[in-house]
């Protein structure tokens, strides 16, 4: 909620629905205090090395599978070689009761079984290029939660980097959801308001935490 009144619900498109507010501070909190948990390793906290030499400025940590550019694997053989710390069951728990919340339906998170997340920290100079999700081999939708500083988050087309796209501002709490014709959409982070965050609300103290919950479709084996 922005001032006295509830921010909108929007649909960006097919498929994708951002709901603010959506998780308490107290949930927050919890996430905070695992996501620290879960930075310290079995595989830390890193910046991403790209294929072509760059890194990414945004650090990341993986859930259930380790994603290296541009695929997954159990161990992160990218950093340490250690097996990536497990996805747990409450979780996926959350991520069903997301996609429940955002389309509306009590049976939209049925067979929603994610097995992979991504958990990436942003300061506040810190960006995400327009990407797709699409190592994965599954067309599961993607569940995406903010903590912290309200970020510019940039949501485009599934064909091109280029337009059509619509900004718009992922506050502390905020859910985001795309899936069906959307679900392969470019997408991206275009800034951090640095000291937009409530560290009272959060325990954190400065930057952006954002999930992002994934099936993979993938097996061991």
């Amino acid at each position: 909620m922005t001032g006295l009144f509830p921010r909108p619900r929007p649909v960006l498109a097919a498929g994708a629905v951002h709901v603010p507010g959506w998780l308490p501070g107290e949930r927050q909190r919890e996430l905070v205090a695992a996501c620290r948990e879960w930075a310290r390793g079995p595989v830390p906290i890193r910046h991403t090395r790209l294929p072509g030499g760059g890194v990414m400025s945004a650090q990341t940590v993986c859930l259930g599978w380790h994603w290296l550019p541009y695929r997954y694997s159990r161990t992160a053989d990218d950093v340490n070689g250690a097996r990536v710390a497990p996805f747990p069951d409450w979780l996926a728990e959350l991520g069903r009761e997301a996609l429940r919340e955002a389309y509306g339906d009590p049976a939209a998170g049925d067979g929603y079984e994610p097995d992979t997340a991504l958990v990436n920290f942003y300061d506040g100079d810190a960006r995400m290029g327009m990407h797709q999700d699409k190592d994965e081999r599954s067309g599961a939708p993607v569940v995406s939660l903010s903590i912290g500083d309200t970020c510019v988050f940039r949501f485009g087309n599934p064909e091109d980097r280029g337009r059509p796209y619509t900004d718009v501002e992922l506050e502390s709490g905020d859910l985001f959801v795309f899936g069906g014709p959307s679900r392969f959409a470019y997408h991206g982070v275009v800034k951090v308001l640095p000291g937009t965050g409530d560290p009272e609300v959060t325990g954190l103290a400065s930057g952006r935490i954002n999930l992002t919950l994934r099936m993979t479709g993938l097996q061991d084996g």
